[in-house]
């Protein structure tokens, strides 16, 4: 059976690189289904995309939440052909040190930020296996590489979810599947706005937009299935 359109499952797609990806993709002809918790938020976004012609649809609520996954997929596979996943889901908070940071304070990094990458992947594995391909990108941080005052609890689940992905490209590459990291530096979306104290707008001036990250993951959306890139860091330039 051959289908004349494709889908790409954006997860954290309410704001900052979800949303730009999610527009990105829409340009490109792709059709996008987006989960996010905010609803006001991931409607606007929706409702942005289909504006410009793009075709747009969106789920709302945890990517922890099998019954929510379920629904995005099923979205994502009607009358169409699920391609790629990007998982830009991400979050931090301000009290962040070792000092003041508790043992709920970390869980809730890690169930955010990690464990929503394994959800994600667990639940778009089954339907790659059966078509013998798929690309699952996830965007991670420049922490991971040269730690920062990110906080352990971020550092740590990022570091996660890169570990995550090299372990699954190896698993799952007999199967068509390939993963891909990006590990961008600061940019200038919502999440720096939770450090301890916030960036000046010089430091804002000079970081990343989404649509710089969006750009990088498009590239890795347009390759062929023959070839992916593993990881890939972009960062401001000064």
């Amino acid at each position: 059976m051959s289908f004349e359109m494709t889908t790409v499952l954006v997860a954290g797609a309410s704001s900052g690189i979800g949303r730009a990806v999610a527009q990105s993709a829409a340009t490109s002809g792709r059709r996008v289904v987006l989960v996010a918790r905010r609803r006001s938020e991931l409607r606007s976004v929706v409702q942005a995309i289909r504006e410009s012609d793009g075709q747009a649809e969106s789920v709302v609520g945890e990517v922890a939440d099998a019954t929510v996954l379920a629904e995005a997929l099923s979205l994502a596979r009607d009358g169409s052909r699920l391609t790629a996943l990007v998982n830009c889901v991400g979050a931090n908070i301000p009290d962040r040190s070792l000092r003041n940071l508790t043992a709920e304070a970390w869980s809730s990094m890690l169930r955010t930020n990690l464990d929503s990458a394994f959800h994600l992947t667990q639940a778009v594995l089954p339907t790659f296996r059966a078509q013998g391909d798929g690309l699952i990108i996830h965007v991670s941080s420049r922490s991971v590489h040269a730690a920062d005052a990110s906080g352990v609890a971020y550092q740590a689940a990022k570091a996660g979810v890169a570990a995550l992905a090299h372990a699954t490209s190896i698993e799952e590459q007999s199967n068509g599947i390939r993963v891909s990291v990006v590990y961008p530096g600061m940019t200038d979306t919502p999440l720096v706005l939770q450090r301890p104290t916030r960036p000046t707008p010089d430091e804002l001036s000079r970081a990343l937009r989404p649509e710089d990250v969006a750009q990088v993951v498009q590239v890795l959306l347009d390759l062929p299935t023959r070839a992916y890139v593993p990881d890939v860091s972009i960062y401001p330039a000064r």
